[in-house]
């Protein structure tokens, strides 16, 4: 009986080489990212943070809250492209992971930073004319400051992406195996902490925001940094006699605040909301009245409390929608 002849595949050497072309392409995506990243990072470590510092147009309090510790993490991709070089994937990204601390301390100061580059160039004439003379430089190439400082949250998602990538695709065999699985989960949680940090300063802004709107004294206190903001929007509240009346509905996590528009000639209070009610969540029971056959004629919406209840209406019937599901996501979470 003649033995197979070359043309008879391989199912499993088909598989390994499918994982080392995945492998050798996800290695080649890494090494030529990490050179452009590292020649951004350099940009502004030296055409802004040394030359910030030899100048002393910033002082130092605020060059550190603009940059945070930028300097640092240019350092930590200056030691990891030669591991990427010479193909030591899992040694270099092993390595690297001492590092990402610094990825955390640089979200953590993202909205400090985000905030201070719009006060400086907003009072800092000397910043401004500084900041403007750098950009244009044609090492930038048209880039801006405020494009260039979200970089590293940037590079760190891609780091997840490619470690795990490069994890999967290297055999249980491989020499780097177990280092690259360790980087890859390694990055992933600091990822994810990130992430969780980013959120959270998003929904500071919102609050902040919707502080802003709400005047009067029943206003005070009402936006608390414990609450998730959900959406906001108008919606008729349909009354047991009479015609419906426009509100405004800010949605938290927690609690459904109903606000009136001040007049538009009101002199000091134009254009802000006064709240009229603040509704738990947790005591919400909720009803789509009408509205689930997607039409045109928009819905009814009842929310029962146990001293009011509230009908609300839309003639948008995708509104409507969106609501009934944000509604039932605070409420459900509330009852858990």
């Amino acid at each position: 009986m003649g033995s197979p002849g070359p043309s008879v595949r391989c199912p499993v050497q088909e598989q390994r080489a499918r994982w080392e072309r995945k492998r050798a392409c996800t290695a080649r995506e890494l090494l030529e990212t990490e050179r452009r990243y590292q020649e951004q990072l350099g940009l502004v470590a030296t055409y802004f943070v040394g030359i910030l510092r030899a100048k002393g147009t910033l002082r130092p309090p605020e060059r550190q809250a603009l940059f945070g510790p930028w300097e640092l993490i240019y350092g930590a991709s200056q030691e990891l492209l030669p591991y990427l070089e010479g193909g030591r994937w899992g040694q270099g990204l092993e390595g690297f992971c001492p590092h990402l601390e610094l990825y955390t301390q640089f979200a953590a100061n993202a909205e400090r930073s985000r905030t201070t580059l719009q006060e400086q160039l907003k009072k800092n004439k000397r910043f401004r004319r500084f900041v403007r003379l750098q950009e244009g430089r044609p090492e930038f190439a048209g880039l801006q400051l405020q494009d260039l400082l979200p970089l590293p949250l940037q590079r760190l998602q891609q780091y997840e992406n490619l470690a795990i990538a490069l994890a999967e695709n290297t055999g249980p065999n491989s020499p780097d195996h177990e280092q690259l699985t360790r980087a890859a989960r390694r990055i992933s949680d600091t990822a994810q902490r990130v992430h969780t940090i980013s959120q959270k300063q998003k929904n500071d802004q919102h609050l902040q925001r919707v502080q802003a709107l709400l005047s009067g004294r029943q206003a005070k206190g009402l936006i608390s940094g414990s609450r998730w903001f959900l959406r906001q929007g108008w919606l008729l509240v349909v009354p047991p006699r009479g015609e419906p009346r426009p509100r405004m509905f800010f949605l938290f996590s927690d609690a459904l605040l109903m606000a009136k528009p001040r007049p538009p000639l009101h002199l000091l209070q134009s254009g802000t909301f006064a709240c009229q009610a603040l509704y738990p969540m947790a005591e919400c029971q909720l009803h789509r009245v009408f509205g689930h056959s997607g039409g045109p004629c928009g819905g009814l919406l009842s929310l029962s409390f146990p001293h009011e209840k509230l009908l609300l209406m839309s003639t948008d019937q995708e509104e409507l929608s969106h609501w009934y599901r944000s509604l039932t996501l605070a409420s459900s979470s509330q009852k858990n």
